[in-house]
């Protein structure tokens, strides 16, 4: 059927690409909504397409319009499924307007809290600081599987939390298009201000230890530049342990023993990502289990492949995209009977 396709300002290409694909390859018309703030890849996506394919008409559509138009969209009898990429507030307003239509179906890639989980006995610590440090906080931290709360066992928390915040006060924020460049500005000031005022929290809340405030150097003046903050010994239920904040901010939390450890980790609303840096497999495989997440990744956080599911469970979305799973979605799965006359 007829599906519409709602992409995000976060990789806009690439999340276009990832609904685009298994959508047409399964025979369905789409309708593409990109974001406001993002749309020219995805422009210049269609183009090429349809320079190069010569699909029936009607079948690939773009809109450019508003959140207002895309709530029209998927509240249409017309459309039969939605894939939406996105805050868990949107996605419970999709759901709603699923239920007050025609009941389309959903793939809903939504937030995240992930936890990245740090252990003594880690096979090379300082390279696991550095790999989930880049994790956290590329693309100026608006990115849903980011490793937002780093759990650190007791003993190595101080020398793990020194580290990041010499990393973190490195770090060159500027324009994208500058070589020297690390860090990018935040996509739009109602973004900014939202990190802004989870920092505001967080200074009440934990200890700030890096960052905390907006970059002004260089030029930057001009742009929406976050310091990559850090905020330590952050209390597990407090707001910016527990709240999506999609921005350069990490919490740092200590740990005394494994049930713990798993306890802070499933201890938001959402569950999308995860992971675990040890020397003990089978602890980390006793993780694996224990942790309510999608995904979960072992002594390397950020592992991503098309032939992989991608998806979370809980607040953080239904379904998957990539791998078979993103097919399946687009398909209905219907029982055929043919009677040739003999019992």
């Amino acid at each position: 059927g007829a599906c519409a396709l709602i992409a995000p300002w976060n990789f806009p290409l690439y999340q276009t690409a990832l609904k685009l694909a298994p959508a047409l390859a399964m025979g369905n018309t789409v309708v593409l909504k990109p974001s406001e703030y993002t749309p020219l890849t995805s422009i210049f996506l269609v183009e090429l397409i349809t320079q190069s394919i010569k699909l029936p008409s009607g079948v690939l559509n773009l809109i450019l319009t508003d959140g207002k138009a895309a709530n029209a969209l998927t509240l249409s009898d017309n459309i039969h499924k939605v894939s939406f990429t996105g805050s868990t507030p949107i996605g419970r307003k999709i759901i709603e307007n699923s239920s007050k239509s025609n009941l389309k179906a959903t793939t809903l890639e939504l937030g995240g809290k992930s936890p990245c989980i740090f252990f003594e006995d880690a096979p090379d610590l300082d390279s696991a600081i550095d790999r989930a440090f880049t994790v956290m906080f590329s693309h100026k931290g608006e990115k849903c599987s980011e490793p937002t709360r780093f759990l650190i066992e007791e003993s190595i928390y101080d020398y793990v939390v020194d580290k990041l915040v010499a990393k973190a006060n490195s770090v060159k924020c500027g324009h994208p298009f500058d070589e020297n460049s690390e860090q990018g500005p935040q996509c739009n000031k109602a973004q900014f201000d939202k990190i802004m005022s989870y920092i505001d929290v967080g200074k009440k809340e934990a200890e700030l230890v890096a960052g905390g405030y907006q970059d002004l150097s260089n030029g930057n003046e001009k742009g929406y530049y976050i310091r990559p903050t850090i905020f330590s010994k952050v209390p597990p239920l407090s707001r910016i342990a527990q709240e999506e904040i999609f921005g350069p901010v990490l919490c740092c939390i200590p740990f005394k023993t494994d049930d713990e450890a798993i306890k802070i980790a499933n201890s938001t609303t959402y569950g999308l990502a995860a992971g675990v840096y040890t020397g003990d497999i089978k602890r980390a495989h006793k993780f694996a289990h224990k942790i309510d997440s999608g995904m979960f990744y072992i002594n390397r956080y950020g592992c991503y492949g098309l032939s992989s599911p991608f998806g979370g469970f809980r607040q953080s979305g239904w379904g998957k995209e990539m791998a078979i799973h993103s097919l399946a979605s687009y398909t209905k799965t219907k029982s055929i009977w043919v009677y040739n006359g003999n019992d």
